[in-house]
């Protein structure tokens, strides 16, 4: 590819400007600031989801291991993205036995693939603190798009250093889409919620 020496030049001249007005500092810097980790050391995130029992009941479970990074500025909250990988594995539904069907080739076949994940491709406001958040979800090599209804719970300082922003989200998903049994007319279905705090240091 040609690149012509003017353009070179000017990226050139731009990028020591930047540097001799601390505009590039200062854009690292507004960067960092809107970059968070999920905080699942501290256990302030969860991700669960719940599916029919016959039509009778519900079955709860989540996922114990997790990690995923936020972009979020208040003031534009618009441009936010979240990213999630999930260890498969993890799974927990309180009972041993369905667990390990649960991991089994009949549903997230964990042993084939070890991790699910989500990524954004976008968000539209629907009110002050609440948005339809898009986005790629993968289960089992498959990839769909989905949406979820999100809510900004708050945010703010805390008192160790950090800060903090809080999420919650939920969505539902057709179980066939991602190639797993048939387990009757009550559970087509599968109902995904996420709540979660980002943390990144008190720049």
């Amino acid at each position: 590819m040609f690149i012509s020496p003017l353009k070179t030049t000017l990226k050139s001249v731009a990028l020591a400007t930047l540097i001799a007005t601390g505009g590039l500092a200062a854009s690292l810097n507004s960067a960092a600031a809107n970059s968070y980790n999920l905080d699942t050391q501290g256990a302030h995130a969860s991700i669960q989801f719940k599916i029919s029992h016959l039509g009778y009941s519900w079955v709860l479970a989540r996922f114990n291991k997790f990690d995923g990074q936020l972009e979020f500025d208040e003031s534009k909250p618009e441009a936010a993205s979240v990213s999630i990988t999930v260890d498969t594995a993890s799974l927990d539904s309180n009972h041993a036995e369905r667990d390990k069907h649960l991991r089994s080739e009949d549903f997230f076949n964990v042993s084939k693939f070890p991790t699910a994940t989500f990524v954004s491709t976008g968000i539209k406001s629907t009110g002050d603190k609440t948005g339809i958040l898009t986005g790629d979800l993968t289960i089992k090599g498959v990839t769909k798009p989905i949406s979820m209804e999100v809510n900004w719970i708050g945010g703010g300082d805390d008192p160790w250093g950090y800060v903090r922003q809080g999420f919650e989200g939920s969505t539902v998903i057709p179980v066939a889409d991602y190639g797993m049994i048939d387990m009757g007319p009550s559970a087509q279905e599968v109902e995904l919620s996420i709540f979660f705090e980002g943390v990144r240091p008190k720049q």
